[in-house]
């Protein structure tokens, strides 16, 4: 009888498991593998497109660009010893900005332009200007004739025009109070005119940050000076708050409070005389916000002496209702489902904030926690993402 093989037995269940388990995790390493590729190299374009810019304690390189009209980007590296700030402006006007960027780190500028020349601030208060020349392209010329009518913006860009010379002059008022406070030499009278004269500037902040030369006399924090608080250029709000709450003496400080005064009516003398294109009456308020979630909230470092940031913090979401409220009628006919998410965002940071209420006004900021602190930055940059969607919808980003 001839030789028989005899048959193979087959393999065991769990052994073919096992081998289509791993014939599954390849392909699924694949996939991921080539997933991750599509986004290293998305990111790899991404960072090849931004525009990196450096600064250096007395200068910037480069210190003159040329981008195409349209979304850029812009990395400012820090390699200075101190914060500063990077600043897009048209004219007396920010376009955009970024603020307090750490030595040694870095931080993106993200911009929708239009074809033009502009000039950027670099570093220190007292550095030279640089330019920015952006140059038309087919899709700025298309966005340019498809604006929509500027007709159903007239009434909402009106009643924010009566909103600023209302709050400017409350603002003149309270500072005013604060200056004759100092002068009397009445200190602890004149940290509590602190508080409101600071939070009458932040209901106007959105729109006086568009106001370069004169927001860095008003609001600049020493950082961006050479000298820190010892520097006689670092003057404004800041400056009385360091003498205020830090020295907790008035001496030689009638002066920059008289200067304040005089800023701040000069402040509403401009916020009347410049007219506000209804494509920016919302970006400066996510522009705002964001600066609020990125560095103010995280940091503290807005009221540093007085540690008051809080009523800050409320005065700018006071402004932002405002706007949203102004502009409520168009939102309810163009873009209604954007509203309940605004209004959440709105409500969520109201919330937020008003649990740290203290009799009328709000807790010390350097009693809260790193995570309460995170949770108010959080929320305000939902908010401004939600805002974000109004020009869309509005028809006023075309580029």
């Amino acid at each position: 009888m001839p030789n028989q093989v005899p048959p193979q037995a087959s393999p065991p269940r769990a052994l073919r498991w096992a081998v289509a388990g791993s014939v599954i995790v390849m392909i699924a390493a694949g996939g991921l593998f080539y997933y991750a590729s599509k986004m290293a190299a998305a990111k790899r374009q991404t960072n090849h497109d931004e525009v990196t810019v450096t600064i250096h304690p007395h200068s910037c390189e480069p210190n003159a660009l040329t981008v195409p009209a349209g979304r850029a980007g812009f990395r400012i590296v820090n390699r200075s010893d101190r914060a500063v700030e990077w600043e897009i402006l048209d004219g007396v006007l920010v376009l955009e900005e970024r603020e307090n960027i750490a030595p040694g780190l870095s931080q993106v500028i993200n911009a929708n332009l239009l074809p033009g020349d502009y000039a950027i601030t670099c570093g220190l208060l007292s550095n030279p200007r640089g330019t920015l020349h952006v140059t038309p392209t087919a899709a700025s010329d298309a966005a340019a004739k498809a604006m929509p009518s500027m007709v159903a913006f007239v009434g909402p860009l009106s009643e924010f025009r009566v909103y600023l010379s209302t709050q400017s002059t409350a603002l003149i008022k309270a500072v005013t109070a604060l200056e004759q406070a100092i002068e009397a030499g009445d200190l602890s009278q004149a940290q509590a005119l602190y508080v409101p004269a600071r939070a009458a500037y932040q209901r106007v902040a959105p729109a006086a940050q568009r106001l370069a030369e004169l927001d860095n006399s008003i609001n600049a924090r020493a950082d961006y000076f050479e000298k820190r608080e010892q520097d006689p250029d670092f003057v404004g709000f800041h400056r009385i708050e360091y003498a205020l709450f830090q020295q907790r003496n008035l001496d030689g400080l009638v002066p920059v409070a008289q200067r304040l005064v005089a800023d701040v009516t000069t402040l509403k003398q401009q916020l009347m005389a410049q007219s506000l294109p209804p494509e920016q009456l919302v970006s400066i308020l996510v522009r705002n916000l964001n600066t609020l979630g990125d560095v103010r909230a995280s940091s503290g470092e807005e009221e540093r002496y007085s540690h008051t940031d809080l009523n800050g913090f409320a005065a700018n979401l006071f402004a932002t209702r405002k706007v949203v409220d102004l502009l409520r009628p168009l939102l309810t006919k163009s873009a209604a489902d954007l509203l309940p998410t605004i209004d959440s965002a709105i409500a969520a940071l109201d919330a937020q904030l008003n649990g740290f209420k203290v009799n009328d006004g709000y807790a010390s900021y350097d009693t809260l926690s790193a995570d309460q602190r995170k949770q108010i930055a959080d929320k305000a940059k939902v908010l401004a993402d939600a805002l974000d969607g109004i020009d869309p919808a509005l028809g006023l980003s075309g580029l």
